[in-house]
């Protein structure tokens, strides 16, 4: 199977989980593109009804407003029933990096909200240590940005602008995101996402540690499942 193909198997295994009913969190990104559309096409059928979502991007927004999926904010929904997302990386306690798709900030604020966190990913993305496979994603202010690229550098990361410094990328919230490279991978998540909790100028951090409530793998021989 493709990547693809596991992405989507994944996708419609968590789906099988909404209720009508339910207030859901959209994800944002490759994977959560395949739970909005199937969440989608349920609601057509009316299979799903009364359901209420709150997206975390204006990518997602825009998506799921296209099968007349009925949306709502964070403020007007603040307790979410079940949020569905992909990740970038999985370490064996659940824990995640998340934000390569650029919406970290309000991923980790609806997700937070949610009274159940379902993770769906391809096999690719399971790991021993969170930092192995990719950098994590830290989103900073645009101003001062390369006071916060230089103070990264001193937890043992490289940081690179993303986009690149002549047309950075600027995420939903108006803000850049830096990618920061550990050579060994992150030897202590909580402490690392504690720093970066505590300095002004980092607005988020792409690490959801203690998050999710289960997480489904589509490989090539069968589904997986973590819990």
């Amino acid at each position: 199977m493709s990547i693809e193909n596991l992405k989507k198997t994944a996708a419609e295994k968590a789906v099988e989980q909404v209720e009508s009913g339910m207030v859901l969190g959209l994800g944002h990104g490759s994977t959560a593109r395949y739970v909005v559309a199937k969440i989608g096409e349920l609601w057509q059928a009316g299979t799903l009804t009364d359901i209420v979502a709150v997206p975390t991007s204006q990518a997602t927004a825009a998506q799921a407003q296209e099968y007349g999926i009925p949306l709502a904010a964070l403020d007007e929904q603040p307790v979410i029933d079940l949020a569905i997302d992909g990740a970038d990386e999985v370490d064996p306690q659940l824990n995640l990096i998340k934000g390569l798709g650029g919406a970290l900030l309000r991923e980790k604020m609806v997700e937070s909200a949610a009274k159940r966190f379902i993770v769906v990913v391809d096999g690719s993305k399971p790991v021993e240590k969170l930092g192995t496979r990719g950098p994590l994603p830290v989103e900073v202010t645009q101003f001062g940005w390369k006071v916060q690229a230089r103070w990264l550098e001193t937890l043992g990361c490289t940081p690179a602008i993303r986009g690149g410094e002549a047309q950075p990328y600027v995420t939903d919230n108006g803000n850049y995101i830096l990618d920061c490279a550990f050579p060994n991978g992150i030897d202590n998540p909580a402490e690392l996402g504690a720093t970066l909790q505590n300095r002004v100028g980092v607005v988020e951090h792409g690490l959801f540690l203690g998050m999710a409530s289960e997480v489904i793998i589509a490989q090539a021989d069968g589904l997986r499942f973590m819990k």
